[in-house]
Order: structure tokens, then C-alpha cells, then sequence
């Protein structure tokens, strides 16, 4: 499932570009699903924020992890959390799982991307 939402985020991410309507538990599927990439590539470790911005197609900046940090202080955030972890605990039926390592290089790719548009003059 938040497999899934890694992936349906990198395809909306075009058509979200210029909106960058970022919501709370928007953000916590997606932080919950980025925990698990984390946990099987060390080379994801500490890009999250730049990840979930890399997938809107947002720079960033100090203004966009502000944002993203205030949502994620705030209630919304933290009860869809919650709900995220706990059902990414739960166990999938091994027909439904997608292979979450080509949703993480992919979301990986992204970041790459992004980084390298920033490094153009």
C-alpha cells in the first residue's frame, strides 16, 4: 500500500508541480513509505524532505522544508502516521505487494534529477 502511494506520487507529480499543495497525511504516507527505502538503502539515509520535494518537482529550499516541518508538527500529521505504520506492519498477501526496490530507486531517480537541475547554473 504505501508502496503504492510512492509510486502514484511520482505520477502525479507533474500535474502537481506549480501547485505544491502539500497536506498532512499526504506527507505521512509519504515519510512512512521513505522509512522503508531508508531502511534498505543507507544512500537514501537523511533525503527525505529533499525526496518528497524532488517528487512535486519543488526546489529545495529553506522555505519548502519549513513548510513540510509544520505540517508535520501539527495533528493531522502525526494521527495518519500512526495509521501509515501500522498498516505497513500489517502482512501484505504476496500477490498484492509491489517490489518496493523499484519504487524506491525510482523515487531515488527523482532525487537525482532534481539534484542535478539545482546544480545547473
Amino acid at each position: 500500500m504505501i508502496g503504492r502511494l510512492v509510486a502514484a506520487l511520482l505520477l502525479a507529480a507533474p500535474p502537481l508541480a506549480g501547485a505544491a499543495g502539500f497536506d498532512a497525511p499526504g506527507l505521512a504516507r509519504f515519510d512512512a513509505g521513505y522509512a522503508r527505502c531508508e531502511a534498505r538503502y543507507a544512500h537514501m539515509k537523511g533525503a527525505r524532505d529533499e525526496a518528497y520535494l524532488a517528487a512535486y518537482r519543488v526546489k529545495a529550499d529553506a522555505a519548502g522544508r519549513a513548510r513540510l516541518a509544520e505540517l508535520r508538527r501539527g495533528a493531522a500529521y502525526r494521527k495518519e502516521l500512526r495509521a501509515a505504520q501500522a498498516e505497513a506492519a500489517r502482512p501484505a498477501a504476496p500477490a498484492a505487494s509491489s517490489p518496493i526496490e523499484h519504487q524506491c530507486q525510482a523515487l531515488w531517480a527523482q532525487v537525482q534529477r532534481a539534484r542535478a537541475t539545482a546544480a545547473k547554473p
